[in-house]
Protein backbone atom coordinates (compact mmCIF):
# COMPACT_ATOMS: atom_id res chain seq x y z
CA UNK A 1 0.00 0.00 0.00
CA UNK A 2 1.03 3.63 -0.34
CA UNK A 3 1.70 5.88 2.63
CA UNK A 4 1.60 9.55 3.49
CA UNK A 5 5.16 10.38 4.44
CA UNK A 6 6.67 13.50 5.94
CA UNK A 7 10.41 13.98 5.41
CA UNK A 8 11.80 16.48 7.90
CA UNK A 9 14.98 18.02 6.51
CA UNK A 10 15.84 18.27 2.81
CA UNK A 11 19.58 17.84 2.91
CA UNK A 12 21.29 15.11 0.95
CA UNK A 13 19.57 12.22 2.74
CA UNK A 14 16.19 13.89 3.03
CA UNK A 15 15.81 14.93 -0.58
CA UNK A 16 16.95 11.58 -1.97
CA UNK A 17 14.73 9.69 0.49
CA UNK A 18 11.65 11.79 -0.18
CA UNK A 19 12.01 11.71 -3.95
CA UNK A 20 12.61 7.96 -4.15
CA UNK A 21 9.70 7.17 -1.82
CA UNK A 22 7.43 9.35 -3.94
CA UNK A 23 8.54 7.56 -7.09
CA UNK A 24 6.98 4.27 -5.95
CA UNK A 25 3.60 5.86 -5.33
CA UNK A 26 3.72 7.33 -1.84
CA UNK A 27 2.50 10.84 -1.09
CA UNK A 28 5.46 12.80 0.30
CA UNK A 29 5.76 16.23 1.88
CA UNK A 30 9.31 17.46 2.46
CA UNK A 31 9.84 20.03 5.20
CA UNK A 32 12.69 22.50 5.58
CA UNK A 33 13.27 25.83 7.34
CA UNK A 34 15.12 27.43 4.41
CA UNK A 35 12.67 29.40 2.21
CA UNK A 36 15.14 29.67 -0.68
CA UNK A 37 15.70 25.91 -0.80
CA UNK A 38 11.99 25.20 -0.65
CA UNK A 39 11.33 27.65 -3.48
CA UNK A 40 14.05 26.13 -5.65
CA UNK A 41 12.94 22.54 -5.03
CA UNK A 42 9.35 23.42 -5.86
CA UNK A 43 10.69 24.49 -9.26
CA UNK A 44 12.50 21.18 -9.72
CA UNK A 45 15.97 22.35 -8.66
CA UNK A 46 17.60 19.57 -6.63
CA UNK A 47 19.99 22.09 -4.97
CA UNK A 48 22.61 19.30 -4.72
CA UNK A 49 24.31 17.48 -7.58
CA UNK A 50 23.39 13.80 -7.51
CA UNK A 51 23.20 11.84 -10.78
CA UNK A 52 19.64 10.95 -11.74
CA UNK A 53 17.96 12.91 -8.95
CA UNK A 54 16.91 15.85 -11.13
CA UNK A 55 14.82 13.73 -13.50
CA UNK A 56 13.31 11.79 -10.61
CA UNK A 57 12.30 15.00 -8.84
CA UNK A 58 10.85 16.51 -12.00
CA UNK A 59 8.69 13.43 -12.63
CA UNK A 60 7.31 13.30 -9.10
CA UNK A 61 6.57 17.02 -8.99
CA UNK A 62 4.69 16.67 -12.27
CA UNK A 63 2.72 13.72 -10.92
CA UNK A 64 2.07 15.65 -7.68
CA UNK A 65 3.43 12.87 -5.49
CA UNK A 66 5.91 15.19 -3.75
CA UNK A 67 5.47 18.69 -2.35
CA UNK A 68 7.74 21.01 -0.37
CA UNK A 69 6.72 23.08 2.63
CA UNK A 70 8.12 25.30 5.36
CA UNK A 71 5.43 24.19 7.81
CA UNK A 72 6.08 21.18 10.01
CA UNK A 73 2.37 21.18 10.75
CA UNK A 74 1.65 19.98 7.20
CA UNK A 75 3.58 16.77 7.84
CA UNK A 76 2.46 16.10 11.40
CA UNK A 77 -1.23 16.59 10.65
CA UNK A 78 -1.44 14.51 7.48
CA UNK A 79 1.37 11.92 7.43
CA UNK A 80 1.44 8.36 8.79
CA UNK A 81 5.25 8.23 8.81
CA UNK A 82 7.57 11.08 9.80
CA UNK A 83 11.20 10.63 8.76
CA UNK A 84 13.79 12.72 10.57
CA UNK A 85 16.59 13.51 8.12
CA UNK A 86 18.26 16.16 10.23
CA UNK A 87 21.90 17.22 10.63
CA UNK A 88 23.94 15.71 13.46
CA UNK A 89 27.23 17.62 13.13
CA UNK A 90 30.24 16.70 15.25
CA UNK A 91 31.27 18.77 18.23
CA UNK A 92 34.89 19.55 18.99
CA UNK A 93 35.35 16.11 20.59
CA UNK A 94 33.51 14.33 17.79
CA UNK A 95 30.28 13.89 19.74
CA UNK A 96 27.20 13.98 17.47
CA UNK A 97 25.05 17.04 18.07
CA UNK A 98 21.46 15.86 18.55
CA UNK A 99 19.89 19.28 19.11
CA UNK A 100 17.97 19.23 15.82
CA UNK A 101 16.67 15.68 16.29
CA UNK A 102 15.53 16.28 19.86
CA UNK A 103 14.04 19.72 19.31
CA UNK A 104 12.07 18.63 16.24
CA UNK A 105 10.80 15.60 18.16
CA UNK A 106 9.54 17.88 20.93
CA UNK A 107 7.86 20.09 18.34
CA UNK A 108 6.15 17.08 16.76
CA UNK A 109 4.88 15.95 20.18
CA UNK A 110 3.41 19.41 20.76
CA UNK A 111 1.63 19.35 17.40
CA UNK A 112 0.26 15.86 17.96
CA UNK A 113 -1.43 17.20 21.07
CA UNK A 114 -2.52 20.43 19.41
CA UNK A 115 -4.19 18.62 16.51
CA UNK A 116 -5.51 15.85 18.80
CA UNK A 117 -4.05 13.18 16.53
CA UNK A 118 -5.51 9.79 17.45
CA UNK A 119 -4.19 7.66 14.58
CA UNK A 120 -0.72 6.03 14.89
CA UNK A 121 2.40 7.94 13.92
CA UNK A 122 5.74 6.28 13.18
CA UNK A 123 8.77 8.49 13.86
CA UNK A 124 11.75 7.28 11.85
CA UNK A 125 15.31 8.32 12.67
CA UNK A 126 17.17 8.34 9.34
CA UNK A 127 19.74 10.77 10.70
CA UNK A 128 23.01 9.14 11.73
CA UNK A 129 22.72 9.12 15.50
CA UNK A 130 24.63 7.56 18.41
CA UNK A 131 23.38 4.51 20.26
CA UNK A 132 20.52 5.30 22.60
CA UNK A 133 19.02 8.10 20.49
CA UNK A 134 15.82 6.16 19.71
CA UNK A 135 15.32 5.68 23.43
CA UNK A 136 15.80 9.41 24.07
CA UNK A 137 13.32 10.30 21.34
CA UNK A 138 10.82 7.78 22.71
CA UNK A 139 11.14 9.38 26.14
CA UNK A 140 10.14 12.74 24.62
CA UNK A 141 6.86 11.32 23.33
CA UNK A 142 6.19 9.39 26.52
CA UNK A 143 6.67 12.59 28.50
CA UNK A 144 5.17 15.20 26.18
CA UNK A 145 2.50 13.24 24.26
CA UNK A 146 1.69 10.27 26.52
CA UNK A 147 -1.82 9.68 25.11
CA UNK A 148 -0.71 9.50 21.46
CA UNK A 149 0.16 6.35 19.52
CA UNK A 150 3.79 7.02 18.63
CA UNK A 151 6.31 4.42 17.49
CA UNK A 152 10.01 5.32 17.21
CA UNK A 153 12.11 3.47 14.64
CA UNK A 154 15.81 3.61 13.76
CA UNK A 155 16.23 3.23 9.99
CA UNK A 156 19.82 4.18 9.06
CA UNK A 157 20.66 5.00 5.45
CA UNK A 158 23.63 3.51 3.63
CA UNK A 159 23.70 5.69 0.53
CA UNK A 160 26.90 6.55 -1.30
CA UNK A 161 26.99 10.03 -2.75
CA UNK A 162 26.97 9.89 -6.57
CA UNK A 163 25.16 6.51 -6.40
CA UNK A 164 22.40 7.47 -3.97
CA UNK A 165 19.36 7.15 -6.26
CA UNK A 166 20.50 3.79 -7.59
CA UNK A 167 21.25 2.48 -4.10
CA UNK A 168 17.98 3.68 -2.60
CA UNK A 169 16.03 2.02 -5.41
CA UNK A 170 18.06 -1.20 -5.18
CA UNK A 171 19.57 -1.43 -1.70
CA UNK A 172 21.97 -4.14 -0.53
CA UNK A 173 19.90 -4.35 2.65
CA UNK A 174 17.42 -2.38 4.72
CA UNK A 175 17.92 -2.17 8.49
CA UNK A 176 14.93 -1.42 10.69
CA UNK A 177 15.48 -0.90 14.39
CA UNK A 178 12.31 -1.40 16.41
CA UNK A 179 10.95 -3.64 19.14
CA UNK A 180 7.34 -3.07 18.05
CA UNK A 181 5.63 -5.50 15.65
CA UNK A 182 3.24 -2.90 14.23
CA UNK A 183 6.06 -0.50 13.30
CA UNK A 184 8.17 -3.34 11.88
CA UNK A 185 5.33 -4.48 9.62
CA UNK A 186 4.66 -0.97 8.33
CA UNK A 187 8.35 -0.41 7.58
CA UNK A 188 8.62 -3.77 5.82
CA UNK A 189 5.67 -2.82 3.65
CA UNK A 190 7.12 0.63 2.96
CA UNK A 191 10.36 -0.88 1.64
CA UNK A 192 8.75 -3.81 -0.19
CA UNK A 193 8.92 -2.09 -3.64
CA UNK A 194 12.68 -1.62 -3.25
CA UNK A 195 13.65 -5.17 -2.22
CA UNK A 196 11.84 -7.26 -4.82
CA UNK A 197 15.23 -8.42 -6.08
CA UNK A 198 15.80 -10.27 -2.81
CA UNK A 199 17.71 -7.77 -0.66
CA UNK A 200 17.11 -8.58 3.01
CA UNK A 201 15.02 -6.41 5.32
CA UNK A 202 16.71 -6.83 8.69
CA UNK A 203 14.73 -6.02 11.83
CA UNK A 204 16.97 -5.37 14.83
CA UNK A 205 16.59 -3.78 18.21
CA UNK A 206 17.06 -0.02 18.02
CA UNK A 207 20.50 0.09 19.58
CA UNK A 208 21.96 -2.51 17.22
CA UNK A 209 20.54 -0.62 14.23
CA UNK A 210 22.12 2.60 15.47
CA UNK A 211 25.54 1.00 15.96
CA UNK A 212 25.34 -0.75 12.57
CA UNK A 213 25.35 2.58 10.74
CA UNK A 214 28.47 3.85 12.51
CA UNK A 215 30.15 0.46 12.22
CA UNK A 216 29.59 0.26 8.45
CA UNK A 217 31.04 3.68 7.68
CA UNK A 218 33.91 3.27 10.11
CA UNK A 219 34.86 -0.13 8.71
CA UNK A 220 34.98 1.27 5.17
CA UNK A 221 37.09 4.16 6.44
CA UNK A 222 39.41 1.62 8.06
CA UNK A 223 39.90 -0.12 4.68
CA UNK A 224 40.76 3.19 3.01
CA UNK A 225 43.14 4.22 5.77
CA UNK A 226 44.85 0.83 5.81
CA UNK A 227 45.71 1.22 2.13
CA UNK A 228 46.81 4.81 2.64
CA UNK A 229 49.05 3.77 5.53
CA UNK A 230 50.43 0.90 3.49
CA UNK A 231 51.17 3.24 0.57
CA UNK A 232 53.87 4.98 2.59
CA UNK A 233 55.51 1.64 3.28
CA UNK A 234 55.31 0.73 -0.43
CA UNK A 235 57.08 3.94 -1.37
CA UNK A 236 59.82 3.24 1.15
CA UNK A 237 60.53 -0.31 -0.06
CA UNK A 238 59.94 0.17 -3.79
CA UNK A 239 56.63 -1.70 -4.08
CA UNK A 240 53.60 -0.55 -6.10
CA UNK A 241 50.43 -0.01 -4.07
CA UNK A 242 48.28 -0.50 -7.18
CA UNK A 243 49.67 -3.99 -7.70
CA UNK A 244 49.26 -4.73 -4.00
CA UNK A 245 45.63 -3.56 -4.25
CA UNK A 246 44.94 -5.96 -7.10
CA UNK A 247 46.75 -8.75 -5.29
CA UNK A 248 44.66 -8.53 -2.13
CA UNK A 249 41.42 -7.36 -3.76
CA UNK A 250 41.01 -10.62 -5.63
CA UNK A 251 40.69 -12.39 -2.28
CA UNK A 252 36.90 -12.57 -1.83
CA UNK A 253 37.33 -12.32 1.93
CA UNK A 254 38.69 -8.80 1.40
CA UNK A 255 36.97 -7.63 -1.79
CA UNK A 256 37.99 -5.03 -4.36
CA UNK A 257 36.11 -2.00 -3.10
CA UNK A 258 37.52 0.79 -0.91
CA UNK A 259 41.11 -0.34 -1.46
CA UNK A 260 42.33 2.59 -3.55
CA UNK A 261 45.16 4.55 -1.95
CA UNK A 262 44.94 8.32 -2.18
CA UNK A 263 44.93 11.48 -0.12
CA UNK A 264 42.24 10.40 2.31
CA UNK A 265 38.49 10.26 2.67
CA UNK A 266 36.12 13.19 3.07
CA UNK A 267 32.45 14.01 2.61
CA UNK A 268 29.47 14.23 4.91
CA UNK A 269 29.66 10.72 6.41
CA UNK A 270 33.05 9.12 7.00
CA UNK A 271 34.81 11.96 8.87
CA UNK A 272 31.80 12.71 11.05
CA UNK A 273 30.80 9.12 11.75
CA UNK A 274 34.32 7.91 12.53
CA UNK A 275 34.74 10.76 15.02
CA UNK A 276 31.33 10.10 16.58
CA UNK A 277 31.95 6.36 17.02
CA UNK A 278 35.39 7.01 18.49
CA UNK A 279 33.90 9.52 20.95
CA UNK A 280 31.01 7.23 21.93
CA UNK A 281 33.37 4.30 22.51
CA UNK A 282 35.61 6.42 24.74
CA UNK A 283 32.56 7.54 26.71
CA UNK A 284 31.53 3.91 27.19
CA UNK A 285 35.00 3.07 28.51
CA UNK A 286 35.76 0.83 25.51
CA UNK A 287 37.95 2.91 23.19
CA UNK A 288 38.23 1.58 19.65
CA UNK A 289 41.94 1.78 18.88
CA UNK A 290 41.52 0.90 15.21
CA UNK A 291 38.96 3.66 14.71
CA UNK A 292 41.17 6.17 16.53
CA UNK A 293 44.10 5.19 14.30
CA UNK A 294 41.92 5.56 11.19
CA UNK A 295 41.36 9.24 11.97
CA UNK A 296 45.08 9.77 12.56
CA UNK A 297 46.07 8.10 9.29
CA UNK A 298 43.51 10.10 7.31
CA UNK A 299 44.89 13.39 8.59
CA UNK A 300 48.48 12.24 8.07
CA UNK A 301 47.83 11.29 4.45
CA UNK A 302 47.04 14.85 3.39
CA UNK A 303 50.01 16.19 5.34
CA UNK A 304 52.28 13.62 3.73
CA UNK A 305 51.08 14.57 0.26
CA UNK A 306 51.69 18.27 0.93
CA UNK A 307 55.17 17.43 2.19
CA UNK A 308 55.88 15.78 -1.16
CA UNK A 309 54.92 18.93 -2.99
CA UNK A 310 56.93 21.20 -0.72
CA UNK A 311 59.98 18.90 -0.72
CA UNK A 312 60.07 18.90 -4.50
CA UNK A 313 60.46 22.69 -4.38
CA UNK A 314 63.11 22.66 -1.65
CA UNK A 315 60.53 23.37 1.05
CA UNK A 316 59.86 26.84 -0.35
CA UNK A 317 56.71 27.26 -2.47
CA UNK A 318 56.56 31.04 -2.16
CA UNK A 319 55.65 32.48 -5.54
CA UNK A 320 54.94 29.07 -7.03
CA UNK A 321 51.74 28.59 -8.99
CA UNK A 322 49.88 25.30 -8.81
CA UNK A 323 46.99 23.99 -10.87
CA UNK A 324 44.47 21.96 -8.87
CA UNK A 325 42.14 19.51 -10.58
CA UNK A 326 39.26 18.51 -8.33
CA UNK A 327 37.61 20.23 -5.37
CA UNK A 328 34.78 17.83 -4.46
CA UNK A 329 35.68 15.10 -1.98
CA UNK A 330 34.89 12.48 -4.65
CA UNK A 331 33.78 12.48 -8.30
CA UNK A 332 30.13 12.90 -9.41
CA UNK A 333 29.18 15.12 -6.51
CA UNK A 334 29.41 18.81 -5.63
CA UNK A 335 29.98 18.01 -1.95
CA UNK A 336 33.09 19.70 -0.56
CA UNK A 337 32.62 18.80 3.10
CA UNK A 338 35.96 17.66 4.58
CA UNK A 339 37.37 17.41 1.06
CA UNK A 340 41.15 16.73 1.12
CA UNK A 341 41.57 19.38 -1.58
CA UNK A 342 40.79 22.09 0.97
CA UNK A 343 43.57 20.94 3.27
CA UNK A 344 45.97 21.15 0.33
CA UNK A 345 44.74 24.61 -0.63
CA UNK A 346 44.92 25.99 2.88
CA UNK A 347 48.45 24.77 3.58
CA UNK A 348 49.99 25.69 0.24
CA UNK A 349 48.45 29.17 0.13
CA UNK A 350 49.52 29.76 3.74
CA UNK A 351 53.06 28.85 2.64
CA UNK A 352 52.94 31.52 -0.07
CA UNK A 353 51.84 29.55 -3.15
CA UNK A 354 49.02 30.51 -5.48
CA UNK A 355 46.45 28.04 -6.79
CA UNK A 356 44.21 27.99 -9.82
CA UNK A 357 41.50 25.36 -9.39
CA UNK A 358 38.96 23.58 -11.54
CA UNK A 359 36.15 21.13 -10.75
CA UNK A 360 33.25 20.10 -13.03
CA UNK A 361 30.56 20.48 -10.33
CA UNK A 362 31.93 21.86 -7.06
CA UNK A 363 33.06 25.34 -8.16
CA UNK A 364 30.07 27.28 -6.81
CA UNK A 365 30.18 25.58 -3.41
CA UNK A 366 33.95 26.12 -3.26
CA UNK A 367 33.68 29.82 -4.12
CA UNK A 368 31.35 30.35 -1.18
CA UNK A 369 33.95 28.86 1.18
CA UNK A 370 37.26 29.90 -0.35
CA UNK A 371 36.39 33.33 -1.70
CA UNK A 372 39.47 34.82 -3.36
CA UNK A 373 41.92 32.39 -1.73
CA UNK A 374 42.23 30.65 -5.10
CA UNK A 375 41.56 31.56 -8.73
CA UNK A 376 38.82 29.48 -10.31
CA UNK A 377 39.58 28.27 -13.82
CA UNK A 378 37.13 27.90 -16.70
CA UNK A 379 38.53 24.52 -17.74
CA UNK A 380 41.21 22.01 -16.71
CA UNK A 381 43.57 23.44 -19.30
CA UNK A 382 42.93 27.01 -18.22
CA UNK A 383 44.09 26.00 -14.73
CA UNK A 384 47.39 24.77 -16.17
CA UNK A 385 48.51 28.01 -17.78
CA UNK A 386 52.00 28.93 -16.53
CA UNK A 387 51.73 26.58 -13.53
CA UNK A 388 54.78 25.06 -11.85
CA UNK A 389 52.94 21.78 -11.19
CA UNK A 390 49.53 20.12 -11.42
CA UNK A 391 47.88 18.63 -8.34
CA UNK A 392 45.09 16.09 -8.87
CA UNK A 393 42.81 15.88 -5.84
CA UNK A 394 39.65 14.28 -7.27
CA UNK A 395 39.50 11.49 -9.84
CA UNK A 396 36.83 12.88 -12.19
CA UNK A 397 36.52 10.86 -15.41
CA UNK A 398 37.34 13.87 -17.56
CA UNK A 399 40.80 14.02 -15.94
CA UNK A 400 41.68 10.42 -16.85
CA UNK A 401 42.40 10.88 -20.55
CA UNK A 402 43.54 14.48 -21.12
CA UNK A 403 45.38 15.98 -24.06
CA UNK A 404 48.94 15.63 -22.76
CA UNK A 405 50.43 17.71 -25.55
CA UNK A 406 48.10 20.56 -24.66
CA UNK A 407 49.08 20.14 -21.03
CA UNK A 408 52.78 20.35 -21.81
CA UNK A 409 52.31 23.54 -23.82
CA UNK A 410 50.33 25.20 -21.04
CA UNK A 411 52.53 24.28 -18.05
CA UNK A 412 55.68 26.11 -17.03
CA UNK A 413 57.12 22.87 -15.61
CA UNK A 414 55.92 19.39 -16.51
CA UNK A 415 55.34 18.13 -12.99
CA UNK A 416 52.27 16.27 -11.71
CA UNK A 417 51.36 15.39 -8.12
CA UNK A 418 48.57 12.84 -8.42
CA UNK A 419 46.69 12.26 -5.16
CA UNK A 420 44.37 9.71 -6.75
CA UNK A 421 46.71 7.62 -8.94
CA UNK A 422 44.74 8.55 -12.05
CA UNK A 423 47.59 7.83 -14.49
CA UNK A 424 49.81 4.81 -15.00
CA UNK A 425 53.54 5.07 -14.44
CA UNK A 426 54.26 3.83 -17.96
CA UNK A 427 51.97 6.48 -19.44
CA UNK A 428 53.69 9.27 -17.54
CA UNK A 429 57.10 8.06 -18.62
CA UNK A 430 56.00 7.97 -22.27
CA UNK A 431 54.40 11.41 -22.06
CA UNK A 432 57.50 12.94 -20.50
CA UNK A 433 56.14 14.15 -17.16
CA UNK A 434 57.77 14.13 -13.77
CA UNK A 435 55.15 12.23 -11.84
CA UNK A 436 54.57 11.86 -8.11
CA UNK A 437 51.70 9.59 -7.03
CA UNK A 438 50.66 7.66 -3.92
CA UNK A 439 52.39 4.43 -2.96
CA UNK A 440 54.35 4.15 -6.21
CA UNK A 441 57.74 5.06 -7.59
CA UNK A 442 58.47 8.57 -8.84
CA UNK A 443 58.64 8.91 -12.60
CA UNK A 444 61.70 11.03 -13.19
CA UNK A 445 61.63 13.76 -15.84
CA UNK A 446 63.29 12.98 -19.17
CA UNK A 447 66.88 14.09 -19.60
CA UNK A 448 67.32 17.23 -21.62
Amino acid sequence: MSYRIGVIGTGYVGLVTGTCLADVGNSVVCIDVDPEKISRMRMGDTVIFEPGLDKLLERNLREERIVFSLDLEDAVRDCDILMLCLPTPPGKDGEADLDAVLSVSSRIALLLNEFNITSPRIIVNKSTVPVGTAARVREIYAREAPTRQVYVVSNPEFLRESFAVEEFMKPDRVIIGTSDEYAANVMRDLYAPFVRGGAPVLVFDERSAEVAKYAANSFLAVKISFMNDLSEYCEAVGADIEKVRIGIGTDNRIGRRFLFAGIGYGGSCFPKDVKALAFAARQAGTPLDIVEATQKVNTHQVDRFINKVESRFNNDVRGRQFALWGLAFKPNTDDIRDAPSFGIINKLTKAGASIKAYDPEAMDNSKRVLGDKVVFAHSPYDALLECDALIIATEWNEFRNPDFERMRKAMRQHIIFDGRNVFSLAEMKTEGFEYHSVGRAIVEPPRQ
